[in-house]
């Protein structure tokens, strides 16, 4: 696949390492490299590291360590595109946070190495690995509970995973339909006001859950399950007084019900099923005073068998990295805001 030659030196009290890295392929290389050369710049940004892209060959220069883990990300980014995955700078952050976390994170396995890769997921359509800790631990308790609370901001994939994860299980035969649902509107469910048909009333709520959708299935096959039942896109209202069976069922945006709607919700589960809450308590949209359902179920089933929970901070935000700054910025106010004044 590569081959690479190493050489150290001192520079005053800090010790550099240089890595001439060569891979086989040079148009595979350039995948690897990015459009004028994004991914190495991207690289060189987070790992604080010099790279220099010619043809097929990197020159890495830098830290010991620090250019050790900039060749194995480069080399495991290869590997990918032989696969035929299209790489962005998210996947190039991912591969960079699973390098560093390898022998910490992961469990031995048995002949002594460690697992060499996050969790991942796949469809017919599309196969995703998770990219960071968090989304690791994610993806691995909705393979393993019947319940599982998430629980961050925006940008952390809670909503698109789970979704993910839903699309294979019913290709897979674990379930026969999927169901997903969210509050459709912020402070209640008043659609009667709203032009339209209840589909045309509830859609715009619920578009996010749609577009994870088809990130995951063929169009085609996503409005066949949508006509014949096998996949259900509702409002949180429509849940009430059903039993779910032989479902993977996904709750969005949990943050903004209340009580008794959660308590609704989780008692819906039957035979065979599986749950799934997503949402984000630092922007409850419920009137005042009224308390958030997802706070309260977090609480009280804190602790219970077969129910797991996961949460996602600022610094997992994967959508773009101006997302996550923007998203710690306010977590910084919030946070400055709260503390006593002197």
């Amino acid at each position: 696949m590569s081959r690479f030659t190493r050489q150290s030196s001192q520079q005053g009290v800090a010790e550099q390492a240089e890595i001439k890295l060569t891979f086989e392929d040079n148009r595979l290389a350039s995948l690897v490299f990015g459009q004028y050369d994004q991914n190495i710049a991207h690289l060189e940004r987070r790992l604080n590291v010099v790279a220099n892209a010619n043809g097929n060959h990197v020159i890495l220069k830098g830290a010991p360590e620090r250019t050790d883990q900039a060749r194995k990300v480069l080399e495991k980014l290869y590997l990918r595109v032989q696969a035929n995955e299209t790489l962005t700078p998210g996947d190039v952050d991912g591969v960079i946070q699973e390098t560093a976390m390898q022998g910490t994170l992961f469990p031995v396995a048995e002949g002594g190495g460690a697992s060499s890769s996050f969790q991942e997921i796949g469809t017919r359509k599309k196969r995703v690995r998770a990219r960071n800790a968090a989304q690791h631990a994610y993806l691995g308790l909705l393979k393993s509970r019947e319940l599982v609370f998430a629980e961050g901001p925006a940008g952390t994939g809670k909503t698109w995973l789970a979704v993910g994860h839903a699309v294979q299980l019913l290709e897979q035969g674990a379930v026969e339909r999927l169901v997903l649902s969210r509050p459709a509107v912020e402070a209640g469910e008043r659609l009667g006001f709203l032009p339209g048909d209840m589909k045309e009333k509830v859609d715009p709520y619920l578009r996010p859950i749609y577009d994870a959708l088809y990130d995951f299935m063929e169009a085609r096959h996503v409005e066949r399950g949508l006509q014949t039942g096998m996949i259900e896109i509702a409002p949180l209202a429509f849940m009430r007084g059903r039993t779910l069976t032989n479902a993977v069922v996904l709750l969005d945006e949990a943050q903004n019900t209340t009580t008794m709607q959660m308590k609704m919700f989780l008692t819906r589960l039957g035979e065979g099923s599986r749950m799934i809450v997503t949402g984000d308590p630092t922007q409850i949209d419920l009137p005042p005073g009224q308390k958030s359902g997802l706070i309260e179920a977090v609480r009280i089933l804190d602790g219970v068998e077969g129910i797991g929970r996961v949460t996602f901070a600022d610094a997992d935000v994967v959508r773009h990295d101006l997302v996550r700054r923007i998203v710690t910025a306010y977590e910084d106010d919030l946070r400055a805001s709260l503390e006593p004044r002197t």
